[in-house]
C-alpha cells in the first residue's frame, strides 16, 4: 500500500499498521516481485519500500529492523494447549479465578469503547500516544462487523481490568492490541484473559493465534508469550531507499526515548498527539 503524507512523505508499506506480512507468491526467494514493486515506487516518487516478511524471502535483502515473533499450536484441542503453559503461567489462571475474575467476549460498539479506555491507561503509561478512537471505530465496522474479530474483557465485580482484540479469518487467529489496569496485574487478568481466548480459538478448530511482534529489548512480553507455549522466530523487515538505492536500516521506535516525555502529557493533550500523529504514521 503507499502511503502519502506531507509531513512523513510518500513510501511503499508491505503492510501498514501490520506486524508481518509474508509475500503471497509461489516460488520462494523469488526477487521479480520485489523488482516490480520498486519499479512502480520509483514512478511514483516513494521514497522507499518497507517490506514486512522475513528479509530472506528477498533475494539480497539486508535486514533493516528485527522483533520476536511467536505463534501458539492450538491443534490438539484445549487441553493440548494448556498442557504447553508454564507452570508459572497456570498459577496465574488458577488465581485469577480464585479472585473471581470473569471473562466475556464481545464485539459491540461500547466494548470498544471500554476497551479503548484502556487502551489509552496502558498507552499511557508505555509512553506511546494511542491510535484515534476512529482507528478503533473502524475495526469495529470492518473487522467486527463481518464477524472477524472481537474484544475479550476481564472484569473483577463487574470492573473492566483487561482486555484484548483478535482477529480471525479462516483457520488463523491473531492477538491485536492489549492493554489492563496495572493496579490489579497482581491478580494476573491476562493469564486468563488469554486461556480463555485461546480456549475458545482451539473448540471452534482454529488452527493457531499469532501474538505478533515483540521488541527485542522488551524480556518481560516475550517470556510471557513463551509462557503461553508459544513458538518464537525472528522477524527481519526490509527496507529500500529509493534514493540512495540501497537495503537501509532502522530503528525499532518503541524503544526511542521520546517516549519518557509523552508519559508525562495531560491525558487529553496525550490523545490529542494521537490524533495528530498517526495519520502520517504507517
Amino acid at each position: 500500500m503507499e502511503v502519502s503524507s506531507w509531513l512523513t512523505g510518500r513510501r511503499g508499506v508491505s503492510l501498514p499498521f501490520t506486524d508481518i506480512c509474508p509475500a503471497l507468491k509461489a516460488t520462494p526467494a523469488d526477487r521479480a516481485l520485489y523488482d516490480v514493486a520498486l519499479e512502480f515506487g520509483r514512478k511514483r516518487g516513494w521514497r522507499y519500500f518497507e517490506s514486512r516478511n522475513n528479509s530472506a524471502d528477498w533475494p539480497g535483502a539486508q535486514p533493516s529492523v528485527s522483533f520476536y515473533g511467536h505463534a501458539i499450536d492450538l491443534q490438539g484441542g484445549p487441553e493440548a494447549v494448556f498442557k504447553r503453559f508454564s507452570s508459572a503461567l497456570r498459577r496465574g489462571i488458577r488465581k485469577a479465578q480464585d479472585q473471581g475474575v470473569q471473562i466475556e467476549f464481545d464485539a459491540r460498539p461500547e466494548t470498544i469503547s471500554l476497551y479503548y479506555s484502556l487502551h489509552c491507561r496502558t498507552r499511557r503509561k508505555h509512553g506511546v500516544p494511542p491510535q484515534p478512537f476512529r482507528f478503533f471505530e473502524n475495526i469495529g465496522r470492518h473487522v467486527f462487523g463481518p464477524g472477524q474479530g472481537f474484544v475479550a474483557v476481564a472484569r473483577l465485580a463487574s470492573k473492566p481490568i483487561a482486555a484484548a482484540v483478535f482477529f480471525h479469518h479462516g483457520h488463523q487467529a491473531f492477538y491485536k492490541f492489549g492493554a489492563s489496569d496495572y493496579r490489579l496485574q497482581h491478580l494476573r487478568p491476562n493469564n486468563l484473559l488469554m486461556w480463555e481466548a485461546m480456549k475458545r480459538f482451539a473448540a471452534e478448530g482454529f488452527e493457531f493465534v499469532h501474538l505478533g511482534r515483540t521488541s527485542l529489548s522488551n524480556e518481560g512480553l516475550r517470556r510471557f508469550k513463551l509462557g503461553l507455549g508459544a513458538a518464537e522466530e525472528t522477524i527481519r523487515y526490509a527496507k529500500y531507499d529509493l534514493k540512495r538505492e540501497a537495503f537501509v536500516r532502522d530503528i525499532d521506535r518503541s524503544e526511542q526515548p521520546i517516549k519518557r516525555l509523552f508519559g508525562y502529557l495531560p491525558s487529553s493533550l496525550f490523545r490529542l498527539v494521537g490524533r495528530l500523529l498517526y495519520p502520517h504514521l504507517s
